[in-house]
């Protein structure tokens, strides 16, 4: 952005205040991701776009449909004009000129706002509500994704497909209070066909039939955002990480709501974060015995970009992302521990553009979520060689171990260059050094003393292994604290799994007899940590 005059800059300023004040939740984190020259042009877009929903939507109802009238009339004529005096709207029109916004989306998206403004939409059908959907911030984001340098017209369509999903998260926060209203933003066809009133939302019975209500708009939301996820490979170099950032968001929050199913009719789904910081929320665990300790074999992130002609390099992004929505989910289902299996000594073989990618992918998550982690009292740490790994990602990985040693909620340990028998190969050679060194006697080295030489001394035993994409092999991890593991091989792509997948691992394995090689069968139950020496 020009400097322009002080009133544009104001107008500007003005704007990114609105922005924040108003979009909570990933937003934050979204647009912290855009190069600083974009910035205010994201934020004229998504102020203009919050203060016409405050217009339409705060005082009386006949001041409200006055007010969005000659908001529309008065946008539409600056637009022609190419000026305005208003004091946010200077910098939309700056914006909207700088970057030629298709005039036709911003007038659909004002008279949707206009519509909704006279009278609270009832959606007879789901395509009633896409058609809602669409016009409000399936619109937005065709007014934003001409900043991040799309490639084709395919780019507009999904970002359209990713506002939508953003309104239906939108829908999901704001049930208890538009419910408490008299509004419903869910299709009536599907009360009708389930026997519900919306009296029996507001009452949360029958919980089945209402748990069902849920599901079917779960599945709608699953299909938007399956359509919506190219837009990642759709933007220029540069421009990725925000697209990335709110599929993040909105696949943690159709976690939450599967993890809540009817009880978000009364509870709603709290934004992620709160002034930027983000919100602990208290663990709902499954029912049955909980393992205490959950690695997982993440496998899957080529197949899944081939299905859908995306890059190889941004499968494993979408394996990232994966990764910090299933450390999400394992606090919200009580985890302890949580092991994963990402960069092994063997995938060194692969091409050398593909591991520079995986790393890369690792340094941008680092970066994109180190405050996340740390603000929900996630303990990272680093578990295999470090003296391989570039000095870049190695510092940022020793900081983040740093940061968060003292976090207590969850105990995330990251296996990057890990080998199974590398790290016993390494334990041998320092208990034999101790042996030499007369510290020890060989006679006298046991099970905690191994313990304790291995990469992440203390690390607990592993209670349940998961492995992705069907694969039904341990690839040489973690042997030792894998001995009485129970193992779950699921077919998602690792890119796929969410909370569901989660949680149907852990209730498979409270369904487990565990022995540990008595002759007796019990409960499942979490492994002690090993002793270390």
């Amino acid at each position: 952005m020009s400097s322009g005059s002080s009133e544009l800059r104001e107008s500007y300023e003005l704007c990114a205040a609105e922005t924040r004040q108003f979009l909570a939740g990933m937003w934050t984190v979204a647009e912290g991701t855009l190069p600083a020259a974009i910035r205010p042009h994201m934020h004229a877009i998504t102020g203009f776009t919050t203060w016409t929903d405050r217009i339409a939507d705060e005082g009386a109802p006949a001041d409200r449909v006055r007010r969005i009238a000659r908001w529309r009339s008065e946008t539409l004529e600056d637009l022609r004009s190419g000026r305005s005096t208003h004091p946010l709207r200077r910098a939309f029109v700056d914006t909207a000129l700088r970057w030629d916004l298709d005039r036709a989306v911003i007038e659909e998206l004002l008279a949707t706002f206009e519509a909704d403004c006279a009278s609270p939409p009832v959606f007879e059908t789901f395509e009633d509500q896409r058609h809602y959907l669409r016009g409000v911030t399936g619109m937005w984001a065709r007014m934003w994704i001409p900043l991040l340098d799309p490639r084709g017209p395919e780019a507009f369509r999904s970002a359209s497909l990713l506002g939508e999903v953003g309104q239906l998260v939108d829908i999901f926060e704001d049930l208890p209070r538009d419910l408490a209203a008299g509004r419903c933003y869910l299709p009536r066809e599907d009360l009708r066909r389930l026997g519900l009133e919306i009296a029996d939302l507001r009452r949360g019975e029958p919980r089945e039939a209402l748990d069902e209500l849920v599901d079917i708009q779960l599945t709608r939301w699953r299909d938007l955002l399956e359509q919506a996820l190219p837009v990642t490979a759709m933007v220029g170099p540069g421009y990725e990480a925000f697209p990335a950032a709110l599929i993040l968001g909105a696949q943690t929050h159709f976690d939450e709501v599967t993890l809540l199913r009817s009880r978000v009719l009364a509870e709603g789904v709290e934004p992620l974060s709160l002034t930027g910081r983000a919100r602990r929320r208290p663990a709902r665990p499954a029912a049955g015995p909980l393992p205490g300790h959950v690695a997982v074999i993440m496998d899957g992130n080529r197949r899944w970009a081939a299905r859908r002609g995306m890059s190889v390099a941004q499968g494993h992004r979408a394996g990232w992302r994966a990764a910090m929505r299933l450390v999400n989910s394992a606090l919200r289902l009580g985890i302890r521990h949580l092991s994963l299996y990402m960069f092994s000594t063997e995938n060194w073989d692969r091409s050398s553009r593909e591991v520079q990618d995986l790393f890369d992918a690792l340094a941008e998550a680092i970066d994109q979520g180190v405050e996340r982690l740390h603000e929900l009292g996630v303990r990272v740490r680093w578990c295999g060689r470090r003296d391989r790994i570039d000095p870049s990602l190695a510092s940022r990985l020793a900081l983040l171990e740093n940061m968060t040693s003292n976090n207590a909620e969850l105990t995330l340990t990251l296996c990057i260059d890990y080998g199974g028998r590398d790290e016993m190969v390494t334990a041998a050679r320092s208990l034999a050094a101790r042996a030499a060194a007369g510290t020890i006697r060989p006679g006298d080295i046991g099970p905690e003393d191994l313990a304790g030489s291995l990469y992440a001394p203390g690390l607990p035993d592993v209670d349940l292994l998961i492995r992705t994409a069907a694969e039904q092999r341990l690839s040489n991890f973690l042997p030792w604290q894998l001995a009485y593991a129970e193992l779950v091989f699921d077919p998602t792509l690792w890119p796929d799994f969410d909370l569901a997948r989660l949680r149907q691992a852990i209730l498979d394995y409270g369904g487990r007899e565990r022995r540990f090689g008595g002759g007796l069968p019990g409960p499942a139950r979490p492994g002690e940590p090993a002793r270390t020496g």
